[in-house]
């Protein structure tokens, strides 16, 4: 290999030039520019003409290069071989300064090497290989879209459509292998994955394809990358069709090369053309422009003078059109800054001793790294848009369009950018708007999919290999009507059984699979080594009463919950004894306390609003007293006999009334229930007081409850206590704390209650604290599990999961007395905000009759309250007094003796004017 290397660099060298060193003036007649195409290809034809095109182009444009002309030497190679690259290196006899190329990127990953050493830039419009960077290469410039943003397009289409998984089809050279492992990349950060990759060589047979699709058409996904050249994808698809491959269920996702060939060849023959029906393909996306569409009105022109075939205009043409526009304009700014086009030795090659090889006369190009500067500075509108270089060396605004293989021709679906993410409208239309990438907004038009239907396909299917699923079981020992083995048969029966056999037999498709107990027989089995052996693929799914638990997510994939369950504290209990004094547990003191005071202030706001106005609330002290007593405490039962007059005094009254409604229905509420419902008490009220305790706490063998307890409720392990079967519950709850038992049991909801059935000296004490259910596990990313999610919800929605409930699991008339223990009592904080309001209100009402009764005492005061003469203090006293009695005086009263006085001041005015 080492020799081949020196060989080629030898040739590469010699050919590039002869002399020690030639300069010739800084903007010459003629500038040498190369190309590198494979001409017999779907790409290069059509590059072939669009160059030659842009030569004549730049050629006929004297502002482009001001009398210097552009001199083509085109080199057809091949893709693969050394001896293509010894031919793609032929034409560099004469003094190349920049080349237009390579197509492949086989030939590009070698020539870059060279191009380093020489400083002569390669502008290849159709090497996409993600890993040609400009770091490692910088004398590589891509002239087209990276395939890393055409596998992302593909990852955003997958994840659009819900997809999990896919196969890659591709050919195993550079280009197909870095392809795949972008895709692979863009893929995980979806959390999708590629789950089987088919690589073949590029001079593949039919036969060595058609046994690589055998083998495809065994996996479980139905979504097919397809990353090839026309030649080989167009005997794919063929294959493909002839094995039934391309009908209902099959996504096929093809990359650029097939939209190149129909944009190229379009319409191929309708044999042709019937194999490929519902594949979706990518192109890269150019927008249009009167550059573009004056290039495709003459492009038939072109043809026939560039060319003997007849094809069309394809994207790969476009980018080759620009590439020499991108040198030309960038060998102009090369001129106006003072370049000069020379050639000089290298003597690290002159000095090197490599036998035969005539390295030393070989010669790099002195102003290739200004060209290259240049190159990378352009910003130009071409007939594929805006034609600029972004910081990482790749064009910018990469974007493609998406396109749906119909018929004889194809539809464009949408369009993908990574400006703009998945879209219907072009993504030009977005650069004006702030960069909006998120799937949210993610939008594309119907598709017709293989088998010539529009709803979108599963994208996998049950593998029809005949493999057996191998399915773990729990082996219980207690409570067997959830999972139990037959000892004489080996079969496997119960309610989770049943459950998993009904969702499968709702699946579109059939599964073969075969039931696995796990277990010793003589104790529950541990559910935490029966998730793991399914996540290390010993099983491929489990089936039984196994919780939905978060570090069990992490490992396996769960289907929908098909029934609730949650970790439950079961402790004794005995009947509550009926006390003289139960009608006061509804409320806590401390409600019944602020109740009691709110009632004595309400009477006593009312009777303030109501004294001058309602003659009810008059009289002696002791009458008003009692009244005020009486009309709070009648309200409770909506029998106060007094009227209220005031406006004040109604509104207050309805706010407390109200009050007084809500109150009296809790009360009785919380009584019935003590009376009548809690007759059970335990001296565990719920996990907080179990928690604070220092009591040992039983638990159901093979249970996650003992984990859960230990890692999240910090409960010391020492505490715990394995327990069996319900008999063991119940011996252990007997013999209590002290004498060798426990004193609670933490389980799950199911067990407990199907223990509650027949147990009734228990109950469950407080609330269920954790919230989970009981699901089917598979493999991480398993298909299957979403599909028997969607049959679970349909076995809930049509009856049939609460017929398996009733079967298995009906309960007795006991289980009716097991309500959950501590009925917690009424207490402030539940009716704070009503209170709060009845006494702002109340607040509010003898604020505003101040304030009204103040204005009427300041207007009809005595004028000896007012007297100048008296005192301060004196004054002061006696008009707090005289405000006090005007206040308790009846207003009647008050109004006829403000008339009187008037009558009388009046009088005395007329008697002094008769008197002057």
């Amino acid at each position: 290999m080492k020799l081949e290397f020196l060989l080629v660099l030898a040739l590469f060298f010699a050919l590039f030039c002869g002399a020690a060193s030639r300069n010739v003036t800084s903007r010459p007649s003629i500038v040498n520019i190369g190309a590198v195409l494979v001409v017999n290809s779907t790409i290069g034809r059509v590059a072939k003409v669009a160059i030659e095109a842009a030569v004549d182009d730049v050629n006929s444009d004297s502002s482009v290069l001001q009398g210097s002309k552009l001199v083509l030497a085109m080199r057809d190679t091949n893709c693969s071989g050394f001896l293509g690259i010894v031919e793609a290196m032929q034409f560099m006899e004469t003094d190349i300064i920049a080349i237009v190329g390579p197509q492949c990127s086989t030939i590009a990953h070698i020539i870059s090497y060279l191009a380093n050493e020489l400083q002569v830039p390669l502008l290849s419009f159709g090497a996409t290989d993600p890993s040609l960077s400009s770091l490692q290469f910088p004398f590589f410039v891509r002239t087209t879209q990276s395939d890393f943003f055409q596998m992302s397009a593909i990852a955003e289409i997958i994840y659009y459509y819900q997809w999990t998984q896919v196969i890659a089809i591709y050919i195993d050279d550079e280009n197909g292998r870095n392809g795949i492992a972008a895709l692979g990349d863009k893929l995980q950060e979806k959390r999708c994955k590629i789950s089987y990759k088919a690589p073949f060589l590029s001079d593949a047979t039919r036969s060595d394809i058609q046994d690589l699709l055998v083998k495809v058409a065994l996996m479980e996904s139905h979504v097919i990358v397809l990353h090839a050249n026309p030649t080989i994808g167009l005997k794919v698809f063929s294959l493909a069709n002839h094995l039934q491959m391309m009908g209902n269920g099959y996504v096929w996702i093809a990359t650029d090369w097939l939209a190149s060939l129909l944009d190229s060849k379009s319409p191929l023959p309708s044999k042709t053309m019937s194999t490929m029906q519902g594949v979706l393909t990518l192109r890269q996306h150019t927008a249009d422009s009167k550059r573009k569409s004056s290039l495709v009105s003459r492009w038939s022109t072109l043809t026939k003078k560039y060319s003997t075939g007849d094809f069309r205009l394809n994207s790969y043409g476009l980018y080759a059109y620009d590439s020499v526009w991108i040198i030309a304009r960038a060998v102009d700014a090369f001129f106006n800054n003072g370049g000069m086009i020379s050639f000089s030795n290298d003597s690290r090659l002159h000095n090197a001793d490599v036998g035969v090889l005539n390295l030393g006369a070989m010669s790099v190009f002195d102003g290739g790294k200004r060209l290259l500067d240049e190159i990378q500075k352009t910003d130009f509108e071409g007939v594929t848009g805006q034609v600029q270089f972004a910081s990482d060396g790749n064009l910018i605004h990469p974007a493609y369009d998406i396109i749906n293989v119909i018929g004889t021709g194809m539809r464009t679906i949408g369009y993908w950018s990574n400006y703009s993410g998945l879209s219907v409208f072009p993504p030009e239309t977005f650069y004006s708007k702030p960069p909006n990438s998120s799937s949210v907004n993610d939008n594309l038009y119907s598709v017709i999919w293989p088998g010539e239907t529009t709803e979108k396909p599963r994208g996998w299917a049950f593998p029809s290999n005949g493999k057996e699923l191998k399915i773990v079981v729990p082996d219980r020992v207690s409570y067997q009507a959830f999972v139990s083995k037959d000892l004489n048969t080996g079969t496997v029966t119960g309610y989770c059984i049943d459950v998993f056999i009904a969702a499968v037999s709702l699946l579109p498709y059939a599964v073969q699979y075969k039931f696995i107990p796990f277990g010793n027989g003589h104790a529950n089995p541990n559910y935490t080594q029966l998730v793991d052996m399914v996540a290390s693929n010993v099983y491929d799914a489990a089936v039984g009463d196994i919780a939905i638990v978060a570090n069990r997510t992490r490992l396996v994939d769960y289907t929908q919950p098909y029934i609730e369950s949650g970790l439950v504290v079961l402790a004794p209990v005995k009947k509550r004894d009926s006390s003289a004094w139960a009608f006061l547990q509804p409320f806590s003191l401390e409600m019944w306390c602020i109740t009691g005071v709110t009632f004595l202030i309400v009477g006593a706001v009312i009777w303030i609003l109501e004294h001058r106005i309602n003659d009810e609330f008059r009289g002696p002290p002791k009458q008003q007293l009692i009244t005020i007593f009486w009309f709070s405490f009648s309200t409770l039962f909506f029998a106060h006999r007094e009227n209220t007059v005031s406006t004040l005094g109604r509104v207050v009254l309805i706010i407390w009334l109200f009050l007084v409604l809500i109150i009296q229905s809790s009360y009785t509420a919380s009584l019935t229930s003590i009376l009548t419902v809690q007759q059970l008490t335990s001296p565990i009220k719920g996990i907080d007081s179990l928690r604070s305790s220092d009591e040992p706490i039983g638990y159901q063998v093979g249970s996650y409850a003992e984990n859960y307890m230990v890692e999240e409720l910090n409960i010391s392990r020492s505490r715990l206590k394995a327990l069996g079967t319900p008999d063991d519950y119940a011996r252990a709850l007997e013999q209590g704390p002290h004498n060798g038992g426990v004193a609670a049991v933490v389980d799950e909801r199911p067990y407990i209650e199907r223990f509650l059935s027949a147990e009734c000296r228990f109950a469950i004490a407080g609330s269920e604290f954790t919230r989970s259910g009981w699901g089917f596990v598979f493999q991480r990313d398993s298909p299957l599990a979403v599909d028997m999610s969607t049959a679970i919800l349909k076995l809930s929605e049509n009856g049939e999961l609460q017929r398996i409930h009733d079967k298995w699991l009906s309960t007795s008339v006991c289980s009716s007395d097991t309500t959950e223990v501590d009925s917690e009592r009424l207490h402030l904080k539940s009716f704070w905000g009503l209170f709060l309001i009845c006494g702002m209100t109340c607040f509010l009402a003898i604020l505003i009759y101040f304030l009204i009764m103040l204005h009427k005492f300041i207007r009809q005061v005595p004028d000896d309250v007012t007297d100048p003469s008296a005192q301060g203090s004196s004054r002061s006293r006696r008009s707090f007094l005289s405000f006090l009695s005007f206040a308790d005086e009846k207003e009647e009263d008050a109004k006829n003796r403000s008339k009187k006085k008037q009558i009388e001041d009046a009088r005395n005015s007329e008697t002094v004017d008769i008197e002057s």
